[in-house]
């Protein structure tokens, strides 16, 4: 993936707009910290993976994840961009963007998201 389709991907997702956070330009989505792509190394910053993933992550596929000691104690794993698809990145991030969405509106969309579905196949 490039920069420019990991920022595309960023925006598809509802709520979510361009920030910073600790005046490094993120991703927030409701106001929160969804994600951001490291200049220092041009990995992405993905949360909601627990340390025993992260471990399977990491050993499964090296040249694609890793973590520095600054993430070891919090449930994220960095992954380089160059070698992520969108789809894959796209189901890491859903994650994160699910954690940081009130719970309210997640209720709404899902059944939105549900009733979409069901349209599709019936035609």
């Amino acid at each position: 993936m490039t920069p420019e389709a990991f920022e595309a991907l960023c925006l598809s997702f509802p709520e979510v707009e361009a920030g910073t956070s600790y005046g490094r330009p993120s991703f927030k989505a409701f106001g929160k910290f969804m994600t951001r792509l490291r200049d220092e190394d041009g990995s992405v910053v993905i949360g909601c993976v627990d340390f025993d993933e992260r471990e399977l992550l990491c050993e499964a596929e090296p040249d694609t994840f890793f973590f520095t000691d600054h993430y070891r104690n919090y449930p994220i794993v960095l992954a380089r961009l160059a070698k992520m698809d969108a789809d894959r990145l796209r189901s890491l991030l859903t994650r994160q963007w699910r954690k940081n969405a009130p719970k309210r509106w997640l209720k709404v969309h899902d059944a939105d998201e549900a009733s979409a579905s069901t349209q599709r196949r019936k035609r």
